[in-house]
C-alpha cells in the first residue's frame, strides 16, 4: 500500500464514520478556548472542564484576567497539572492580548506564538477552531497516531509530523483532520493498549499490518 493509498483510505473513513468531530474543551469565545487550550497542556480535557466554568465567571474578559496576580488564578487551576506555571502564562498571555493586540484574539499563528504560554500546538488550535483556517495541531495524540498507522513515518517532532501531515491532507480537511486524530487516539488507538479489534481504519493501519505478519511467521 503507497502511502497516497493510505491517506486517502483512512480520510475516507473518517469522513464517513466521523463527519462531525470537534474540541471537547468547553468554551464560548476565542479568549475562552485560549484559556481552555493553555490549561489542556499534559492534562485531560475533562479536568480542564471541571475548572474553567469557575475561571470563566471570576475573569470574563482579557482585562480582568490582566489585573490578577497568579496566586489569584492559581486557586482557580490548582488541580491541573503545572498549575503555577500556567497560572503565570494566562496572567501574562491576559496582559499581552491587551497591550498588543487591544483584548482580541489574534487569528494569525504567528502571532498567537508571541503570546505567553502559547506555542505553535495551542496556536494552531486557536487558529483552526476558531478561526477556520487550514491547520493542523500536532499533540501527543496526532504524533502517536500519524506514526503508527504510518500517515508519518518516523517523525522525531511534533513540527515535522504537522509539516507531513499538511503536505498529504487536503487543506479542506486539515482543521477537522486534528480532531479525528486526537479522538481516535483518546479513545481507539490508545497509547498503551490500541483497540485494535474494533478500529474501523485498521485495515489501512501499519501497525496493525506489521502485527499481523509477525504473527504469520510464528
Amino acid at each position: 500500500m503507497t502511502k497516497k493509498e493510505r491517506y486517502k483510505a483512512v480520510i475516507n473513513w473518517f469522513k464517513e464514520n466521523r463527519p462531525i468531530a470537534e474540541t471537547e474543551l468547553q468554551y464560548k469565545d476565542p479568549f475562552q478556548l485560549l484559556v481552555a487550550v493553555i490549561l489542556s497542556a499534559q492534562c485531560t480535557d475533562k479536568r480542564v472542564n471541571m475548572i474553567t466554568p469557575a475561571l470563566y465567571k471570576a475573569y470574563p474578559t482579557p482585562e480582568k484576567l490582566s489585573k490578577a496576580t497568579p496566586e489569584e488564578v492559581y486557586e482557580y487551576i490548582k488541580s491541573v497539572s503545572y498549575p503555577n506555571n500556567k497560572s503565570k502564562h494566562l496572567v501574562g498571555m491576559a496582559k499581552a492580548l491587551v497591550e498588543q493586540f487591544g483584548g482580541t484574539v489574534p487569528s494569525d499563528i504567528n502571532e498567537l506564538q508571541q503570546l505567553p504560554g502559547v506555542g505553535r500546538k495551542t496556536a494552531n488550535v486557536i487558529a483552526s477552531v476558531v478561526f477556520n483556517k487550514p491547520a493542523i495541531a500536532v499533540d501527543t495524540h496526532v504524533f502517536r497516531v500519524a506514526n503508527r498507522i504510518g500517515l508519518t513515518e518516523n517523525s522525531k517532532s511534533p513540527l515535522a509530523t504537522e509539516n507531513e501531515l499538511v503536505k498529504n491532507i487536503p487543506q479542506k480537511y486539515l482543521s477537522i483532520a486534528h480532531h479525528w486524530l486526537i479522538l481516535h487516539g483518546r479513545y481507539t488507538c490508545t497509547a498503551r493498549n490500541p483497540q485494535c479489534t474494533s478500529c474501523g481504519i485498521s485495515n489501512w493501519c501499519k501497525f496493525k499490518m506489521e502485527e499481523v505478519a509477525k504473527m504469520t511467521l510464528h
